[in-house]
């Protein structure tokens, strides 16, 4: 016989139902706990059919809330059946002492999100429901139901928050993205705006060149015209001089 998981609910003991014709080299688990495995896929629980009266669950008792679990061991089937011992004030002092230790135990956290501490307060859960079942099994199927809705909710809001998250990463990846992309384009504009001030200044320079030699030629030719009249004034003064000449009487 394997050993299975230790949980807080209480079950009987394994029993061989009967032998199956193939074998195996493993031991395979069928069911090992009735409730929902806290790292499976974020998928909310279907809504409960309406057909299966309160009356009809209430006849199965427990039977409906905590299902046999069963797994096989070479070629042995064997069933382990909840618990349906009595349960007193000792019962419920002894879980809580088994709740501290085994969350000291599994080190789980005390305050926030923490797999390991849901799971135990869920089974702890598990136990209320199967203790109270043997007093007031329509009180234990109430507390069944809660449990189912508890998680149910618990399942939506893990898939509002994988999804939340999902967007936030993606949002994340895309902002990213068009801040390289901004980069990329400041990069560009700063190389063209290094190019075209070297361009301009190369204009620049061309420009000054022009105007400095427009000036050069401007003052060599205002000096050539000033050299051109100041001969003109000369010849003038001596044809003046030779006209006076003539124009007086001897």
């Amino acid at each position: 016989m394997i050993e299975l998981d230790d949980s807080l609910l209480k079950y009987d003991d394994p029993v061989l139902v009967k032998r199956t014709a193939s074998s195996s080299t493993k031991g395979r688990h069928l069911r090992l706990s009735p409730q929902q495995s806290i790292d499976s896929a974020p998928t909310p629980p279907p809504p409960r059919s309406t057909s299966t009266s309160f009356q009809a669950k209430q006849e199965n008792g427990i039977l409906i809330t905590f299902p046999p679990r069963k797994w096989d061991n070479g070629n042995q089937l064997w069933v382990q059946q909840v618990s349906r011992a009595p349960s007193g004030r000792a019962d419920v002092q002894q879980l809580v002492k088994l709740l501290d230790t085994k969350l000291q135990q599994r080190q789980a956290k005390p305050t926030g999100i923490c797999p390991l501490r849901r799971e135990l307060y869920s089974q702890c859960f598990d136990e209320v429901i199967r203790q109270v079942d043997n007093n007031c099994a329509v009180r234990a199927l109430l507390l069944a139901e809660v449990r189912y809705e508890m998680n149910r909710i618990i399942a939506i809001y893990k898939v509002q928050y994988e999804d939340g998250l999902a967007f936030g990463i993606r949002k994340a990846l895309q902002a990213e993205d068009e801040e390289n992309d901004m980069e990329q384009r400041i990069s560009e504009l700063e190389e063209e705006i290094e190019t075209r001030r070297k361009l301009l200044n190369k204009e620049k320079a061309h420009n000054d060149e022009n105007k400095q030699r427009q000036a050069d030629e401007t003052r060599v030719e205002q000096q050539n015209l000033s050299e051109e009249i100041q001969c003109l004034k000369e010849i003038h003064q001596q044809y003046q001089a030779l006209l006076e000449s003539l124009l007086t009487p001897k």
